[in-house]
């Protein structure tokens, strides 16, 4: 028998947890001394790019310090009773260090570069990134990220739109689905299914006024233990 789909669409707010900062949370230092426009656009990297590597090698740093917690942990051992997708607004790889097969990076990933001259030449990559690191073809190695001012890639949201119209269930995790057009995902998700959506500010949150969603105001890791513990009832 088919296991029911579990759609998991998370953003920065699970991964916070795990210490991870983000723009919208520039409360340490690790933020303090960058602009956006500065490290996370194509122009920075034109015009800068030592200072767009530094910015990312700091982030891969702190990612390789961080540790998966209990709401990735949750969602991979959800794989044991459902069919767990999971899409994702981040760019750690948390969710694979918790033991989740299925992940699907919407805006990159921070243990991958690429060639600057040809987005299909990705490379797996944990150290430092430096000037003069080049790819088989003698280009210059960049962030395997989505910056401000590019498109994501095709093929991973229409991947993404697939597994969200074929979902029995659709539970959002820290993201506030601000930033387009990855915050169209849930709308795709079939009115039949349920729609669960775990955030501190989830109340404040309008997906869509005419479906039902239940909605947990909760940080990541108490939200998903409530959500946990439910799920394994049905099962």
């Amino acid at each position: 028998m088919k296991k029911p789909k579990i759609l998991f669409f998370t953003g920065a707010g699970i991964s916070a947890e795990s210490g991870i900062q983000t723009f919208r949370d520039s409360k340490d230092g690790l933020w303090e001394n960058y602009k956006i426009e500065e490290v996370c656009t194509p122009e920075a990297w034109r015009n800068n790019p030592s200072l767009v590597l530094d910015f990312y090698n700091l982030r891969r740093r702190n990612c390789k310090a961080a540790n998966p917690n209990l709401a990735h942990k949750l969602i991979a051992r959800l794989e044991k009773q459902y069919e767990v997708v999971v899409v994702t607004q981040n760019v750690d790889d948390l969710h694979e260090r918790a033991g989740s097969s299925n992940v699907i990076h919407l805006h990159g990933e921070l243990m991958k570069v690429r060639s600057t001259n040809d987005a299909n030449l990705i490379y797996n990559w944990e150290q430092d990134v430096k000037l003069g690191d080049v790819c088989e073809n003698q280009s210059q190695l960049r962030p395997h990220i989505v910056w401000f001012g590019e498109n994501l890639d095709t093929d991973l949201l229409d991947y993404a739109i697939k597994e969200a119209v074929t979902c029995s269930i659709c539970i959002v995790v820290g993201t506030s689905l601000q930033v387009y057009p990855a915050n169209s995902l849930p709308h795709y998700v079939p009115f039949a299914s349920q729609m669960i959506v775990i955030d501190p500010k989830a109340k404040e949150m309008e997906i869509d006024e005419d479906r039902s969603i239940f909605y947990l105001s909760e940080k990541a890791t108490d939200g998903m233990q409530k959500v946990y513990d439910s799920l394994g009832k049905l099962t």
